[in-house]
């Protein structure tokens, strides 16, 4: 009988000690406009699932993105480093043949570091990250894969898995792949992503697990089939009627994965991060960045701030968050929940949210200070405290106090000289540290 007592105890100790580390997923969105979502006030794109993961987590109205780019950004939320510290200032063109271009190989990624604590690791949708097999996702930290390797895809007819993905020649016609092998896919491309999202937790729900869904919704090609567009039938515009019903796809995607969650009594110890990889290109799809000027591809508001939601209903209560939160910081937030510490080499450029959603932390984020440059120093941008200085190009600084002009539409360059003296200073100390992109844009003229 004591023996049964002692292997029983121990029996029920294995689930209680899981169960200590919360699962991690991190949704990030494709171009997604800043007030096309449900919580951001959004009356004409239903999006149910989003507005209810909103609704139980934290709402960060300042919520950044480190590029107006898609790769950079994605190279930053998987390093927690600034992308220009290591050369990933560009979008790399599909080049499956060059060893160059891609995330640098010594820079370690969160699933790496998520799966030193003993978690299984997946990734699921866009990569964008290299082309060369050395930058495959399952040689950086993720146990399993499926998706799409380079910056997009079309959203029906994938009729290439016949196809050598690394003979492709046209990125948004490569095969889609479940770790390094071509598959044959026939649903809508946003719904294949939920179910396969939706599926990797159901074979990892007895472990902490690291789940990153990087949908390519609602990105270029406007694809959407006739149910989602049925939903968004009163729009006018052709554009941003197929735009939102793309958004509603995507929206039921998370429901789908959110209800995996749920039949597993997974919810509660489970953090979602939810964002936009950058603003939406408001001149291509329609979509748009309301209340902030600006779109995909500048440092102005509308192309680095985006809808960003972090959940854990555990241990965060619902509400909204007014200081500036960064995709930096979903590793180290990340990490220390997991029960890691912030890595010292390389150093962090974000920070542990949780003391800060939670009110705990001593340390005001009022005065965090945010950059951002692209292009190799074409355009710069920093934000600190409220006041922010953009730099297009050659032109002239400029300073706006987003506290009072979130649109960005009152310069006060010339009535404030100290404090865009003083933003410049820091601006330039950081830029001193960084390195000359590795690689051209290719595809910057297109806001791919």
């Amino acid at each position: 009988m004591k023996r049964t007592a002692i292997l029983l105890t121990a029996l029920l100790a294995v689930p209680v000690q899981a169960a200590e580390k919360p699962n991690i997923i991190v949704v990030v969105a494709d171009d997604l406009g800043y007030a096309d979502v449900g919580f951001q006030r959004c009356k004409d794109i239903p999006t149910p699932h989003l507005d209810a993961l909103a609704k139980r987590g934290v709402v960060c109205t300042n919520g950044y993105v480190t590029h107006p780019f898609c790769s950079p950004t994605r190279a930053a939320l998987l390093t927690g480093r600034y992308q220009q510290r290591f050369g990933h200032e560009n979008n790399p063109a599909w080049l499956p043949e060059n060893k160059d271009v891609g995330l640098p190989l010594d820079q370690p990624t969160l699933a790496d570091a998520l799966k030193k604590l003993g978690y299984s690791t997946g990734a699921v949708g866009k990569w964008h990250l290299g082309a060369h097999p050395s930058f495959h996702p399952n040689r950086r930290g993720f146990d399993s894969y499926f998706g799409m390797l380079g910056g997009g895809h079309q959203y029906f007819n994938h009729n290439t898995f016949k196809t050598d993905p690394m003979k492709a020649k046209q990125e948004y016609f490569i095969p889609l792949v479940r770790d390094e092998k071509p598959v044959e896919e026939n649903e809508y491309m946003t719904d294949a992503l939920g179910r396969e999202a939706a599926a990797f937790v159901e074979a990892n729900k007895a472990k902490p697990f690291f789940l990153y869904l990087a949908f390519n919704a609602p990105h270029t090609p406007l694809q959407a089939p006739q149910k989602y567009l049925d939903r968004v039938k009163d729009i006018k515009d052709e554009k941003l009627r197929t735009y939102g019903a793309m958004v509603c796809g995507m929206d039921d995607a998370v429901g789908v994965l959110v209800a995996k969650l749920k039949e597993h009594g997974l919810t509660d110890n489970t953090i979602v991060f939810f964002f936009s990889d950058n603003g939406g290109p408001v001149g291509v799809t329609n979509c748009r960045n309301t209340p902030l000027r600006g779109a995909k591809g500048e440092v102005y508001e509308g192309g680095i701030r985006v809808p960003f939601v972090v959940s854990w209903p555990a241990k965060l209560k619902p509400g909204t968050f007014d200081h500036p939160v960064s995709s930096l910081d979903v590793f180290p937030t990340a990490r220390v929940a997991g029960g890691g510490d912030a890595p010292r080499n390389p150093k962090l450029d974000g920070m542990d949210l949780l003391p800060h959603l939670r009110g705990e932390s001593k340390e005001s984020l009022a005065d965090r200070v945010l950059f951002w440059r692209t292009g190799g120093g074409q355009n710069f941008a920093a934000r600190a405290g409220t006041l922010k200085l953009v730099k297009v190009g050659k032109n002239p600084a400029e300073l706006y106090d987003l506290s009072a002009d979130a649109s960005e539409s009152t310069n006060l360059a010339d009535k404030k000289p100290a404090d865009v003296a003083a933003l410049q200073k820091r601006l330039d100390t950081w830029n001193n540290e960084l390195v000359a992109p590795k690689w051209d844009n290719p595809q910057a003229a297109k806001k791919k």
